[in-house]
């Protein structure tokens, strides 16, 4: 929000800017077949077509992403702490939405990837941790979970600080 996103659609672009190389970390955890067999209906979470999408709309082009965050691979703890960050985002994203408003910008224009889950933002979030809560994880594997939500937090804020630096 320091970043002034709502200011013109020139700096949302940046926050979609930030949006895209997060979701494009984090698009091969939505398709991994254990995380989908603990994680049921993963794969329809995924977002970032529509950041890609949403990057077309308003005639910005979609950035060529370099780094490499090696989610195919990252440990299924690690990979849950990832993906709790990128589902919780969409709490925000409600609030996100409508401020992007002012933008012209909603739900089937601009901003498609904040829209709300057709049950609604308080119940796909809470599937989301009662399937998360279900899966049986020993201590060590706890902490990789949070040091999963640490590494995905640290690595959005570096995003956003290039992006509105």
């Amino acid at each position: 929000m320091a970043g002034g996103i709502f200011q013109d659609r020139a700096r949302f672009a940046r926050f979609l800017h930030v949006q895209h190389r997060f979701h494009t970390d984090i698009a091969p955890l939505y398709a991994r077949e254990d995380l989908n067999a603990a994680l049921p209906a993963l794969a329809t979470r995924a977002r970032l077509a529509q950041v890609r999408a949403d990057l077309h709309a308003l005639g910005v082009e979609v950035p060529r992403v370099s780094g490499e965050v090696p989610a195919a691979r990252m440990p299924l703890p690690t990979a849950l702490g990832w993906l709790y960050v990128a589902e919780g985002s969409q709490l925000g994203a409600a609030v996100i939405l409508k401020l992007a408003a002012a933008l012209g910008l909603s739900a089937s224009f601009g901003a498609t990837h904040l829209a709300p889950a057709p049950a609604g933002v308080a119940a796909h979030w809470r599937h989301f941790t009662a399937a998360l809560d279900a899966i049986e994880l020993d201590a060590t594997e706890e902490a990789l979970v949070v040091a999963g939500a640490r590494a995905a937090f640290t690595r959005v804020h570096a995003y956003v600080r290039e992006a509105f630096a």
